[in-house]
């Protein structure tokens, strides 16, 4: 029957998940998962290919789960999402990833007999979920629903947000936001807490832990209630930490192994796949048990069990769930360096991984506080996607969401260096702008190069795109104003923007890189940002000096050429001596980590300082040259 409460242009919430997806909705009844009767909340993110006369049958959900036939049936396609080959564990996956264009990942599903194989990118299998969730929410409703709020992990990067809204166009669905998994999750814990006591204490740090299918994301959130007692409250993430390649499958597959070690035998494909749902099972029912027992037919057709105690199940999956506390370390560290004194006092569970009892004591004892968990751990990421429906619909203002940038934005600089124009953990939406120039006289273009990371270097740093300011007047070096501006919009998305100030030349760009960083390559950019930062500053400011160095070089050469004569030749000795000394320092650049930085910087200081006379002596000059003298 269709609920007649609801408005006719609704903004849903869906959590697209790795291993299950679900659709919300806020009203005026609070934030609810649109289930039809008789069906569970949650839909598995699972899609089956079958090959048919008249094309491609396609199956979503439960149906697509019970197939036998592993080739044809994706799981875990989030883990694709705006990644390349390269980028991905192919361990686990019983369907065959290819190279696509731009080495963008894409899955071949096998044909039959005279049918050829499909070749199917992720944003499209996306769609099919995405479309069979608005499709439910329409038997709910009596409605059809086209704006949703897709969440996403924090650590999802420009392509994999884009990836997501593509995937949403796909299924013919207008992405009015994209929204942190974390984020949704503490929207909803926070509107579910006790909202006097919580007004009594002023400002709350929440700690989310999202530990799902097959992301991990920690973010500590602050809730500032709204004034004198308002309804709107402020949710402010100060710091967000998480790895996109850890989730509940990598506990599956760790049990899986666990058990073929213990066979000593590998089974084949099909088998692999009955096993793999016997061992999730067995994974579910120590959640509450101390022994579990792993069941499930061979290829021979014969039935085979084997037993694992908790304590067993613990010691298999320790290291994965350390993983996960290692990250909340970062998350704290960072959150310190935003908000002094930073300790939780509420520690909000997400995701079905948290049920795990290992997970739940290894986090206690992390943030000395018993989890909160008085949402439903599988449901709490959609609510919270639909509560932020309902604030950009405008049905519900009950608060205010701010967002974070997981890590720094920045552009090339000469010499090598990186300008970090929006750095890590800054709210979104955020937007931020620097000047530059050129560095050759008549230069008529600039290659802006767009680097994401924490090193002071860009060899150090991922480029995630370059674009070119052409068209700039022929100008000495130093005398262009370029005006750059990095956005980063509420979906996460960079926009990239350049003028020449005084000719007008503009050029701009959405960021949209062809696949994302990789697990080690984000785990790789923290670690080094912190291990090698004395260094990176000292190489980030050598190449500065050298850029600085040789512009003013070049400007007293031409000048002494030009105005030798008419100053003193002691001065001008002076002036010899310094740029040589300068000159020194240049050479010595060649290898950053030898070189001196302070007296560098010293022997540049002394020639600015000593070349003072000679600009004004050339400052007369040209003065005496305008006026026919």
């Amino acid at each position: 029957m269709a609920d007649e409460s609801t408005s006719r242009d609704p903004i849903l919430g869906i959590d697209l998940g790795t291993t299950n997806s679900l659709v919300a909705l806020c009203d005026e009844r609070g934030p609810r998962v649109l289930v039809p009767a008789g069906e569970s909340p949650l839909v598995p993110s699972v899609v089956r290919y079958i090959p048919a006369e008249d094309g491609w049958q396609v199956m979503v959900g439960d149906e697509a789960l019970r197939s036998p036939d592993p080739a044809r049936t994706l799981r875990s396609i989030k883990r694709l999402m705006g990644r390349s080959i390269a980028d991905i564990d192919l361990g686990g996956l019983s369907y065959q990833i290819v190279d696509g264009p731009q080495h963008t990942a894409r899955v071949r599903i096998p044909g039959s007999a005279g049918q050829a194989d499909r070749i199917v990118t992720p944003q499209e299998v996306s769609a099919e979920i995405l479309r069979f969730l608005a499709a439910r929410a329409q038997r709910v409703l009596g409605v059809a629903a086209r704006r949703v709020v897709i969440t996403v992990p924090a650590y999802f990067d420009d392509a994999q947000r884009q990836a997501t809204r593509d995937a949403g166009r796909l299924a013919g669905l207008d992405v009015v936001r994209i929204v942190n998994e974390p984020t949704a999750a503490g929207l909803a814990y926070g509107l579910g807490l006790d909202r006097s006591a919580e007004r009594n204490r002023g400002i709350r740090t929440v700690a989310v832990y999202d530990f799902g299918g097959g992301t991990f994301d920690i973010s500590i959130l602050s809730i500032v209630p709204g004034p004198d007692g308002g309804s709107r409250d402020l949710f402010r993430v100060i710091a967000t930490a998480g790895d996109t390649a850890l989730g509940g499958d990598d506990i599956d597959h760790a049990l899986l192994r666990w058990v073929v070690d213990q066979l000593r035998q590998k089974p084949g494909p099909e088998e692999s796949s009955r096993l793999r749902l016997a061992c999730i099972a067995a994974k579910h029912h120590l959640s509450t048990h101390d022994h579990a027992v792993i069941t499930w037919q061979r290829d021979d057709g014969t039935q085979h069990a084997q037993s694992i105690a908790l304590a067993e199940f613990d010691s298999l999956i320790t290291p994965i769930v350390e993983r996960t506390i290692h990250c909340c370390d970062r998350a704290l560290a960072d959150a310190q360096i935003e908000l002094e004194g930073v300790a939780p006092q509420v520690v909000a569970l997400v995701g079905g991984s948290t049920r795990i009892p290992l997970v739940r004591r290894l986090v206690a004892e992390k943030f000395a506080l018993e989890p909160y968990s008085a949402l439903d751990p599988d449901q709490v990421v959609a609510l919270g996607a639909a509560v932020q429906g309902a604030v950009l619909s405008g049905s519900n203002r009950a608060a205010l969401l701010l967002d974070v940038v997981p890590l720094s934005l920045g552009l090339e600089t000469a010499g090598g260096g990186i300008a970090k124009i929006i750095v890590r953990n800054a709210a979104v939406p955020a937007r931020a702008t620097e000047m530059f120039s050129t560095q050759v006289d008549n230069q008529t273009g600039i290659h802006l190069r767009v680097f994401q990371g924490e090193r002071e270097m860009a060899a150090d740093c991922r480029l995630i795109a370059d674009f070119h300011l052409r068209g700039i007047p022929p100008m000495p070096a130093g005398i262009p104003q370029v005006e750059v501006t990095f956005l980063v919009d509420a979906n996460g998305v960079l926009n990239v923007s350049a003028i020449e100030k005084r000719s007008g030349r503009r050029a701009a760009m959405q960021v949209v890189p062809n696949h994302g960083l990789t697990r080690e390559e984000v785990d790789q950019m923290e670690r080094a940002s912190v291990v090698n930062a004395k260094t990176d500053m000292h190489a980030h400011r050598i190449a500065d000096l050298v850029v600085n160095s040789k512009l003013d070089l070049k400007w007293i050469s031409e000048r002494l050429a030009k105005l030798r004569q008419e100053i003193d030749p002691a001065y001008a000795r002076e002036l010899d001596t310094a740029s040589g000394r300068l000159a020194e320092f240049l050479q010595q650049a060649a290898n950053p980590a030898a070189t001196d930085a302070d007296a560098f910087a010293r022997a540049k200081h002394d020639l600015d300082q000593l070349s003072v006379r000679l600009q004004e002596v050339s400052i007369a000059a040209s003065l005496r040259a305008q006026l026919g003298q």
